[in-house]
């Protein structure tokens, strides 16, 4: 169970990480308070304190149509929409991909936010430069090469080193968003940026001292 103190309030003037059932958030939760210097720092499913936050952070793991259908279930559609409209917002892993139009996970349409749609890691590229099989997923520590300058990547070099889990990724429509790429078999897109919205899909807080730097920049961001 989450602690008490990460479920209670109301959301206005808080970080407010987005519960709809899928994975554990504790980590989320525990790596952002960690950062916040004191601000709040709640976990919630209720779209009412989504949609007071000051700032959202929606994470997840787990297949893409058991995250479409959650989200749908537990009436936080309209309110993830509206933060992922006009406030800070940080999507990772999942959190990610569900920003999408449509995912090959399933075979299911995502929120639609930003054009272009979730591919799964094609089985003739995963082959590394000896020759050997790569396995699906992708797990564990990868590079990100910072595609260009955006506020959340102050202080992390260029080719630090992030925690990944994942077996599906992006591919944005249009490339000016591309913001971070990674190498497993093929290039692909890790990071995006749009407006308001930074979406990641490795898991920053499972990154060490880039990761909560990261979500140290989330914290100060002023889109």
């Amino acid at each position: 169970m989450l602690a008490d103190d990460a479920a209670k309030g109301d959301g206005k003037n808080a970080i407010v990480v987005v519960d709809y059932g899928m994975g554990n958030l504790r980590s989320a939760w525990q790596a952002l308070v960690h950062v916040a210097n004191g601000r709040t720092v709640l976990v919630s499913a209720d779209p009412a304190v989504v949609s007071t936050a000051e700032r959202v952070v929606f994470p997840g793991q787990g297949a893409m149509p058991d995250c479409m259908r959650e989200i749908e279930a537990r009436g936080l559609r309209s309110a993830v929409l509206e933060a992922a409209r006009n406030k800070p917002f940080l999507g990772i892993c999942i959190g990610q991909q569900m920003l999408f139009e449509h995912s090959e996970e399933g075979d299911v349409p995502g929120l639609g936010v930003i054009a272009g749609k979730v591919r799964r890691f094609p089985a003739e590229y995963m082959v590394d430069a000896a020759g050997n099989r790569l396995k699906v997923p992708h797990m564990g520590w990868n590079q990100i090469r910072q595609a260009r300058e955006h506020p959340l990547w102050k202080g992390i070099a260029n080719g630090t080193r992030f925690y990944f889990v994942h077996s599906y990724f992006v591919a944005p429509t249009n490339d000016a968003c591309v913001v971070g790429s990674t190498d497993y078999g093929l290039p692909f897109t890790s990071a995006v940026a749009q407006d308001n919205i930074f979406a990641i899909q490795c898991h920053p807080e499972k990154s060490a001292l880039a990761g909560l730097a990261m979500l140290a920049n989330f914290v100060a961001w002023k889109p």
